[in-house]
């Protein structure tokens, strides 16, 4: 297995797919990267040389915010809006859907199983 970004990705895919295993790199980031890198996008990772994984680590370390990098900017962002109070902070403590989605209903998988009241009469 090739490591780039402190990732192993598989070796039998081609480069393309394989980089997509890296946390921050989508398909068509991917397919910038490796038209950066100037490598050949049907490649598979086994084949790449050396010299064409060096030039895609640097690529990716240079140019893009990946893995932990990433992960830790997102938590910090999350953690800023708690801090300021802001809207969105708030449903993000509470566990909430926070961008507009109806919860009467659905918003179960970001509510958690549901919790049925006891006793309830009208």
């Amino acid at each position: 297995m090739a490591r780039i970004a402190g990732v192993d990705v598989p070796r039998d895919k081609r480069i393309v797919i394989s980089l997509t295993y890296i946390f921050g790199i989508g398909k068509s980031l991917a397919e910038q990267i490796v038209k950066e890198a100037d490598v050949a996008d049907s490649t598979r990772v086994r084949d790449l040389t050396e010299e064409e994984l060096g030039r895609l680590r640097e690529v990716i370390s240079n140019n893009y915010l990946v893995e932990g990098d990433l992960r830790r900017e997102k938590s910090l962002n999350i953690k800023r809006l708690i801090e300021i109070g802001s809207y969105r902070g708030m449903r993000h403590r509470r566990g909430l859907p926070l961008r507009g989605q109806r919860t009467k209903n659905n918003s179960r998988t970001r509510k958690g199983p549901r919790k049925t009241m006891a006793n309830k009469k009208k």
